[in-house]
């Protein structure tokens, strides 16, 4: 595309701050700059024609972590650190809620349940809830773990549910559409379509190298979470999620957020369709990637849990294939810090970027002075 001289001298000219990624966390650090500096300017650098990290491409759990999840972080968390995490999901949860509204984000409180695939596995969990609901009392003031019977009959799991009470959903699409829209309502520009080489830091600001031109900005921070590896050298490594959803299902029962695995899969109800994603455990070093797709591990995996635990004698179609990029790391705490005079970062959302992107966001705004 070409851009008239005028064009580009009214977006790239007397920039005061640089946003890398229109995910969530680049958006509500752009909306929380907005309100603190309402005369700035503010530009949103975006490498693809939509939003390209997790934030539009996941699955569209409100959720902070399932039971099982929460024990095997305290195999390397302290019960503090455990505390903390779920504390600021639940937080940037309600912040998202609040900021948007539950009707514009279509959010949905269907309850998530964590199925099992053998009894051990489930008195080993059940063994612990105790633990884990009495840590996370003085969040919730009453307990986030309970169980229930197989009421939606699926195969080849234990009779037995966990159930999150607190567990929801929402549509990432309707999110990232009204979180655009709003900060474009501010003034904001986002920029699509361009994608940033380098960036050279200078005495009083940023020199940025992009495929289309190079400009300067008083402040830039990057957002681009799993793929940030481009820009910085910090501790976080692209983990790809390849997900599918089905055709519409006549008369389909399965209502809520269920977690298989681990978490390692994760599906849904939406539409009276299944939202099915995960698998990246069958091949870690594969999914330790920043292109996105798909492959025929992981799909007819998917396909096989579909057909023999999830939809049993029910004859499905998947409609679509895709993939997104999350951030990770050996720690779940996400990074967000000043990495030098003008230049900040908000990144390793850990796969929680529904949960914490909001305030992850808001809190990387409050840092930029």
């Amino acid at each position: 595309m070409n851009y008239s001289y005028w064009e580009l001298k009214e977006w790239f000219t007397n920039i005061d701050f640089t946003i890398v990624g229109s995910g969530i966390v680049g958006l509500n650090c752009a909306l929380t700059l907005k309100r603190k500096y309402p005369k700035a300017k503010i530009i949103i650098l975006e490498k693809g024609m939509l939003p390209q990290g997790a934030s539009t491409k996941n699955a569209g759990f409100a959720c902070f972590g399932s039971l099982s999840e929460l024990i095997d972080d305290l195999k390397s968390h302290s019960e503090e650190e455990v505390f903390n995490l779920v504390d600021k999901r639940w937080k940037g949860l309600k912040l998202l809620r609040q900021n948007l509204g539950d009707q514009n984000i279509d959010f949905q409180q269907n309850k998530g349940f964590e199925l099992c695939e053998n009894i051990s596995f489930y008195e080993e969990c059940i063994a612990k809830k105790d633990k884990i609901n009495k840590l996370l009392k003085p969040i919730f003031k009453t307990d986030v773990f309970s169980t229930s019977d197989n009421v939606f009959n699926f195969q080849k799991i234990h009779k037995n549910y966990i159930v999150n009470n607190f567990e929801g959903q929402i549509d990432t699409g309707q999110m990232a559409y009204e979180l655009l829209h709003k900060v474009q309502q501010l003034g904001v520009k986002i920029i699509n379509n361009i994608n940033v080489d380098s960036f050279t830091e200078g005495s009083f600001n940023v020199s940025i190298k992009t495929n289309r031109l190079d400009f300067y900005t008083n402040k830039l921070i990057v957002t681009t979470n799993g793929f940030s590896k481009q820009l910085l050298n910090e501790n976080v490594k692209p983990a790809r999620a390849q997900i599918l959803i089905t055709k519409p299902i006549k008369n389909l029962q399965v209502k809520g957020t269920f977690h298989l695995d681990k978490g390692y899969y994760y599906f849904r109800n939406i539409d009276n369709r299944i939202l099915f994603g995960g698998g990246r455990n069958l091949d870690f070093k594969t999914e330790e990637t920043t292109v996105f797709g798909q492959t025929k591990t992981v799909q007819n995996k998917l396909e096989e849990i579909l057909k023999e635990t999830i939809l049993p004698n029910i004859n499905f179609e998947v409609e679509q294939r895709w993939s997104g990029i999350m951030g990770v790391g050996n720690q779940k705490k996400a990074i967000v810090k000043q990495l030098s005079n003008n230049v900040y970062c908000g990144v390793r959302l850990g796969g929680m970027g529904v949960a914490i992107g909001s305030i992850v966001g808001k809190e990387l705004a409050e840092l930029v002075n």
